[in-house]
């Protein structure tokens, strides 16, 4: 009686065993399925990327971050996403991608080149498909896209100052500052075209003050005199052609003695010929 109870009990933790044994298998198995499914997506992604489809890689990114958004891949998935925005020419999307990765994972490893892309995003939004085929001036577009990059990049910088992405955002910002400054200064022009002089005098003054080390420092000076003097403010137009004439004495509105030379070309310029075909657009 004692041998068949004992018997019983061997046989039973012999089963509960082979149970166990056999979940964990199961178990091992199904994990291992799930991470080669991972992989799977993410490398398909990453092919898509290399080849330079994009919009497929985006599509293919989203389903990776879907399927597994605790995995191991689902970081990078988010990463990389901004890049195939930014690449497909989706700034706005590509904008909200990386505000979204700053925002879930602010002391990520590679968290600056989300803030590097945010910024490319918008460095490179206003550039379309004419500027393969006219020279057109980016300091006459709206500037809104450059401003947004500018204090992308200047987060960057910030944050991240040691960052190897750090030195060419700077490079970008230079940029982005003189075409900023030469923004005001076409603004400024067309103010003294119209015959706004006080506005234009407003605009000569604020590049003045806020974009120093800019080329269109002189500029503004130069449109401060020019307003001035339509003005009748013979004073303050005195006072901003000496700085003019003591800083930049090669500016084309001086003459060879230092006289400032009125840029009636400004007001009384013939629209020319591609102006009148594009209907103001261009010229």
């Amino acid at each position: 009686m004692l041998q068949t109870k004992y018997q019983l009990i061997m046989r039973g933790v012999i089963f509960l065993s082979l149970i166990s044994l056999i979940t964990g298998c199961s178990s091992d198995g199904e994990e291992q399925t799930i991470e080669q499914t991972e992989l799977e997506f993410y490398e398909s992604a990453n092919s898509s990327l290399r080849a330079s489809n994009y919009q497929v890689a985006v599509s293919k990114l989203q389903q990776l971050e879907a399927r597994f958004p605790f995995g191991r891949y689902a970081e990078q998935a988010q990463l990389e996403i901004i890049y195939a925005y930014y690449k497909s020419v989706q700034p706005e999307a590509a904008r909200n991608a990386a505000d979204r990765f700053i925002r879930l994972h602010p002391q990520h490893a590679n968290v600056d080149y989300a803030y590097y892309l945010k910024g490319m995003a918008s460095f490179e939004e206003d550039s379309n498909f004419l500027d393969r085929f006219l020279p057109t001036d980016p300091s006459k577009r709206d500037p809104g896209a450059a401003r947004q990059s500018f204090n992308d990049f200047a987060q960057l910088i910030s944050r991240f100052p040691e960052s190897k992405y750090a030195p060419d955002a700077q490079k970008r910002m230079i940029y982005l500052r003189n075409l900023l400054a030469a923004y005001e200064i076409n603004v400024a022009r067309y103010y003294i075209y119209r015959g706004a002089y006080v506005a234009a005098a407003n605009r000569g003054r604020y590049v003045f003050e806020n974009f120093q080390q800019t080329p269109a420092v002189a500029d503004g000076l130069a449109v401060m005199v020019e307003a001035y003097l339509n003005l009748d403010m013979e004073h303050m137009a005195e006072d901003a052609l000496m700085v003019l004439v003591a800083n930049y004495p090669d500016h084309p509105s001086l003459d060879e003695s230092g006289n400032f030379i009125l840029d009636k070309a400004i007001r009384n310029s013939e629209k020319s010929w591609l102006n009148i075909v594009s209907f103001g657009l261009f010229g």
